[in-house]
């Protein structure tokens, strides 16, 4: 697989977990998270995927943009995701600016994401135009 085909396979994968459906999906989820998978949130604490199973059942809606995806392959079957986020307002301004990082573990079954981290940064352009 060509690194293009692999940004392509694991950016689908990371932008369908930040889709309201799918995070209501638990089936869904399942498939996508790892048994070993944990989170480092932008608060610094560490989730389990018990953990994030919960509060996502729980989430209210919410829109995200990211952007500036790249994938470094670790190993034949890792390999590490970094983009940028931001949460989208419903005035369109936006706020919770971060630069993420994942790591995907490709299985019998797919893909599956192991590891993420979100970093809390400054405002940084959006898409061409400044983010609020």
């Amino acid at each position: 697989m060509s690194p293009d085909e692999l940004l392509f396979i694991l950016r689908k994968l990371e932008c369908e977990l930040q889709e309201p459906a799918t995070r209501k999906d638990a089936t869904r989820l399942d498939e996508i998270l790892h048994h070993d998978f944990v989170e480092f949130a932008g608060s610094g604490n560490p989730f389990t995927r018990a953990e994030i199973l919960n509060e996502l059942s729980r989430e209210v809606t919410r829109s995200i943009d990211a952007q500036d995806f790249k994938v470094q392959l670790l190993s034949t079957d890792i390999a590490l995701l970094t983009y940028r986020s931001a949460e989208k307002c419903a005035d369109g301004s936006t706020n919770r600016h971060a630069l993420r990082s994942s790591v995907w573990k490709l299985g019998l079954s797919g893909w599956q994401i192991v590891f993420h981290q979100g970093t809390p940064t400054e405002v940084f352009y959006l898409g061409g135009k400044t983010a609020d």
